[in-house]
């Protein structure tokens, strides 16, 4: 079952989005006071262009986002796109650039999900506790 927060947050982050790729990356850079980045990939089956705006943090010179999708049992679309093909474009700001993703694994996941989790005021734990899935922290090293 979605909580209010769910229901309310979906149309906020399309509209945010929206005007983050509108506006060139002009608007949208963060929200709420946290950063954002779009993430774009290729859809694994329908080889169409997808675009996602979501939460990151810096580590060292990469960026890192969380498969959260609200703690669904269920990774989101766009991991499954980063595994078909990890050569993808991020846009953060008005800054466009290739990046490679990789899943991060043991004491660097660890690392990175206690940041992202601090920086999303513990959205990421609360998430986590609503699935079975260990939900995976994507780092995404410029190319």
């Amino acid at each position: 079952m979605n909580s209010i927060f769910e229901i309310a947050i979906g149309p906020i982050l399309a509209v945010h989005q929206w005007l983050y790729e509108q506006s060139d990356g002009l608007i949208g850079a963060t929200l709420g006071g946290r950063p954002m980045l779009l993430l774009r990939t290729v859809g694994r089956r329908t080889g169409q262009p997808r675009t996602a705006a979501l939460l990151y943090v810096r580590d060292g010179e990469n960026y890192a986002v969380v498969a959260s999708k609200g703690g669904s049992p269920r990774n989101p679309g766009w991991f499954h796109n980063l595994k078909a093909n990890p050569n993808v474009e991020i846009q953060v700001g008005r800054e466009r650039f290739p990046v490679r993703a990789r899943e991060a694994k043991g004491k660097e996941r660890e690392r990175i999900w206690a940041v992202a989790d601090e920086v999303n005021q513990g959205t990421y734990t609360d998430y986590q506790s609503r699935t079975e899935r260990k939900i995976p922290v994507i780092v995404l090293s410029p190319r």
